[in-house]
């Protein structure tokens, strides 16, 4: 599959072929053309195109089986004792399968847990904490809204200064605006890997560099990134690292999130949600908290069992294809929609809102117009699912492994035909 995004790019459809022939081509010569039949499929009379796969990734038919097998197998049969079976390693098993496929990270780095948004703050807190004297946490103003929303909290509770980069929309964070950013307040900055508008991949090894040089601590969002983009966690020096689940890992709606802490930095800093499974010998009920050892002390509650199912067939489907296969079908895919776009007249006045370089180009493009919010909805009732993202773009998110070059194609000719018609 190599080379398949210069390959699109320069193929000529105009003189040689249509877009929709180089569609066809695609799919018939793709060789992770065989996942698609892993999903289950959608009623094609109501859904046209999906092109939503990192907000929502598509379930997988293991997962419906799974899901099945689970509730008439274990939970019926084994009851309470599925928790001394196995169900309490889940968080970490589950976590160290992402690490080994997704992230970069060695075992005993990564567990599942809690929302993203839960884990943010609690990570974010463990890191400030392990800042003592610091006031400022730094972050970009076109982070996703719920990092932005956390670090205002903190701030706020902590009496802490905000140090805000101005960020373009179309593209994202620069290692020079972050290094001209941190200094000797900087306790915690806190960036997301792939930009969840623009798409834009940010230099993760730069930036956790200048970051560290100023004395303070990163943790990355990697919500847009894991199962698109290949990330390596512990070969950047990452410190700490928070993604979702349910987008190309197709875990479900709220599938829990998953943690990463650096090895080094565990037993050294602390979260502030104190509950009984990250406490050291949890079924003791003992009087005080004694955090576990490891990377188990940023657990806090009854992990999310049956919510785990589906992470886990999603995560074993991700190893099996490749993270690096993944990504080269994701940069076609994306290559495809800038080319078809680019063919579209003048006149409809659609304009690009993400990267054309493919090196720093995440797993989705958005495309701008002034009334793209009103045309959404339309499209979603003829069947064409992606997503609208203020102020003015429609993204396409392309999941590899589900995703096919026409389903694709007749998705854009749709969004064509419904500009034409406004």
């Amino acid at each position: 599959m190599a080379g398949w995004g210069a390959r699109v790019r320069t193929a000529n459809y105009h003189r040689k072929m249509t877009s929709l022939d180089l569609a066809r081509e695609l799919d018939a010569t793709d060789p992770l053309a065989e996942y698609n039949g892993r999903f289950v499929p959608a009623d094609e009379q109501s859904l046209l195109a999906y092109l939503d796969g990192n907000s929502l990734g598509r379930p997988l038919k293991a997962s419906a089986e799974r899901l099945q097998e689970f509730v008439t197998g274990q939970w019926a049969t084994r009851l309470i004792r599925g928790w001394t079976d196995e169900w309490m390693q889940w968080p970490h098993l589950i976590g160290d399968a992402i690490g080994s496929a997704a992230l970069g990270a060695a075992p005993g780095q990564v567990i599942v847990g809690d929302s993203t948004t839960v884990m943010l703050y609690k990570l974010a807190r463990a890191a400030i904490a392990a800042r003592p004297g610091r006031s400022e946490i730094v972050i970009d103003t076109d982070n996703f809204p719920t990092d932005r929303y956390i670090v205002e909290g903190i701030a706020d509770e902590l009496s802490m200064t905000i140090r805000w980069i101005e960020t373009d929309q179309s593209t994202g964070i620069s290692t020079e605006q972050v290094e001209a950013a941190v200094g000797p307040a900087t306790a915690l900055a806190l960036f997301s890997h792939v930009a969840y508008r623009s798409g834009f991949i940010a230099d993760m090894q730069a930036i956790t560099a200048s970051v560290h040089v100023a004395g303070g601590l990163v943790l990355w969002d990697l919500s847009h990134s894991v199962g698109s983009v290949p990330v390596l966690l512990d070969a950047c020096d990452v410190d700490f690292a928070v993604g979702c689940t349910y987008k190309y890992l197709n875990g479900g709606p709220g599938a829990p999130a998953f943690a990463y802490v650096r090895e080094r930095l565990q037993d050294g800093v602390s979260q502030p949600i104190w509950g009984w499974l990250g406490r050291r010998d949890s079924f003791e009920m003992a009087h005080g908290y004694e955090p576990a050892d490891g990377i188990r002390r940023f657990i806090s509650g009854t992990p999310p069992i049956i919510s785990m199912i589906p992470v886990r067939a999603g995560i074993e489907l991700v190893a099996e294809a490749g993270i690096d296969r993944i990504r080269e079908k994701s940069v076609a895919l994306t290559e495809f929609a800038l080319k078809v776009v680019d063919g579209w007249a003048p006149e409809l006045g659609v304009t690009i809102g993400s990267p054309r370089d493919s090196t720093v180009r995440g797993g989705h493009v958005t495309i701008c117009r002034s009334d793209f919010r009103e045309l959404t909805p339309a499209l979603w009732d003829e069947g064409v699912i992606p997503d609208f993202r203020a102020p003015d773009g429609i993204r396409l998110g392309l999941s590899p492994l589900s995703t096919t070059f026409v389903e694709l194609h007749r998705g854009l000719a749709a969004i064509e035909a419904a500009a034409a018609r406004r």
